[in-house]
């Protein structure tokens, strides 16, 4: 069997840990300009090390080792975990290096910040690809081929300058909004850009895993590897390609080692390598040997969080977007400067994690949101944060001043807003206008109060003229 006619599964992690910003006060604005609480910072990733990623990477390397390459896996660190494993846990990164080294385990490029950067400027989303390829081979000793979004996040466009970049492959959700009757256990390619493949995420099967392991209610309770390896057996006769993406935390940390959880890790390659077709294979590895069954048609942008698998987690309310905006707003004047301290704040503000944290979706999603949120509710998370972004702005200011051009423009921005709002209020009178009735009059009746005045007035006048030609009349005739 050539490898073209194989059944590839594809195993993707991420491996993000953002940094958790210090309870800033209204009344230390401009006068303390160190945003991170380091204390939670360092705790929270001393712990998630030692619970997971430590002990997963052993296995995973055990692993690779024992199958002499059959075992393969693909990684994704975003900028922001490497800089905390560089501050907290060098060991860790040291550990990902290793893996790096046996050529059998992919690392993905992707935003240094974890941002919403590919939402708002393709320029900013370019610069960051470009910084967190260069901290990769700095630190992992790995020139990344295949590219991830935040979160997932994907669109024809994003895909389009994916792939301009000189990246082979994207992985992302397999929506069902985007996909209708097709499967996403096959290979895809970008719409507009065919040269960029597109691996789809089965949520079904990575949600077994990743939320659903230790449920006792589950009805699938307990998941064991020959169970879970029957499933995708199962799949054989109607899948080419199955992707099963989480994220890394999954081990050790969501699902606890009491759990079985690295049990289930350490059999399930054997058990999928001697009871399935399917071979482990890395995102880059699955592009080169297979070509797409179709162009993925995707408009709008999707990603793999909750059950829309849009971008209401981040921009889903007013708190928001209001907070994305003002961010995104001083990226100009933010590049034209130097200064080292505003730059590194400049990175770590821009994580997607801080606008998750002022997500009001208290329902369906509401505990997933809540998982490590240092916040009481999203209101503080929003009121924090922009606390932090206007002392921000005041150093900014100081450090690159407005020039004459954007006080300009900032002027012309304020004239146009106030014209539009004085038009859109001329529209909203005329349309009450119009829509208020006509009143008519029946033949015969009294005529309206306006007219009724000056059709009096020349009802007089033209009697006053028949009298005095009846006066006239008569005394030309000698009658009195």
């Amino acid at each position: 069997m050539s490898t073209s006619q194989k059944k590839a599964i594809c195993l993707y992690f991420q491996v993000h840990q953002p940094f958790r910003l210090r309870r800033y006060r209204f009344f230390e604005m401009g006068h303390e300009h160190y945003y991170y609480d380091d204390f939670m910072n360092e705790s929270i990733l001393r712990k998630i090390a030692t619970n997971c990623y430590l002990p997963a990477n052993r296995i995973i390397l055990d692993l690779v080792k024992k199958h002499k390459g059959k075992f393969r896996v693909t990684f994704s660190l975003t900028g922001i975990v490497i800089d905390q494993f560089r501050l907290y846990a060098p060991e860790v990164l040291a550990s990902f290096r290793e893996l790096a080294e046996t050529g059998c385990v992919e690392f993905l490029a992707e935003t240094n910040s974890h941002s919403l950067a590919s939402l708002m400027s393709r320029e900013r989303y370019e610069l960051q690809v470009r910084v967190h390829r260069e901290k990769m081979m700095e630190y992992i000793g790995y020139e990344p081929t295949s590219i991830r979004n935040t979160e997932l996040i994907y669109s024809d466009e994003i895909g389009s300058w994916m792939a301009e970049l000189g990246y082979k492959a994207v992985v992302t959700e397999g929506a069902k909004h985007i996909l209708g009757w097709k499967s996403p256990n096959y290979l895809y390619c970008n719409a507009v850009n065919p040269r960029l493949k597109v691996l789809l995420r089965n949520y079904t099967l990575s949600d077994d895993i990743a939320f659903r392991f230790s449920s006792k209610e589950w009805s699938s309770y307990p998941l064991t590897a020959e169970k879970y390896a029957g499933w995708i057996k199962g799949l054989a006769s109607t899948s080419e390609l199955i992707n099963v993406f989480m994220d890394y935390e999954t081990f050790g940390e969501h699902q606890k080692k009491e759990t079985g959880i690295f049990d289930f890790l350490k059999h399930l390659p054997e058990t999928i390598i001697k009871k399935t077709p399917f071979n482990f294979m890395t995102v880059s590895e699955v592009a080169d040997n297979y070509q797409p069954v179709s162009l993925l048609h995707v408009p709008s942008p999707i990603s793999w969080a909750d059950e829309e698998r849009d971008l209401t987690a981040w921009m889903g309310n007013e708190l928001q977007t209001a907070a994305v905006n003002k961010l995104y707003s001083l990226s100009d004047r933010v590049g034209r400067c130097n200064n080292e301290q505003l730059m590194r704040d400049w990175v770590y503000l821009q994580s997607s994690d801080h606008f998750y944290y002022m997500s009001t979706k208290f329902f369906s999603d509401g505990a997933v949101h809540a998982y490590f949120n240092p916040y009481e509710n999203p209101y503080q998370a929003f009121m924090n944060y922009m606390n932090v972004l206007s002392d921000f702005e005041i150093r900014l200011n100081t450090v690159c001043p407005l020039n004459i051009h954007d006080e300009e423009v900032n002027r012309l921005s304020a004239d146009i807003k106030k014209r539009d709002h004085m038009i859109t209020e001329l529209q909203e009178k005329l349309a009450r206008l119009e829509k208020k009735p006509v009143v008519r009059t029946k033949p015969g009746a009294a005529a309206s109060k306006k007219t009724a005045p000056k059709t009096a007035a020349k009802s007089k006048t033209v009697a006053a003229k028949a009298v005095t030609k009846k006066v006239a009349a008569r005394k030309k005739s000698g009658r009195k």
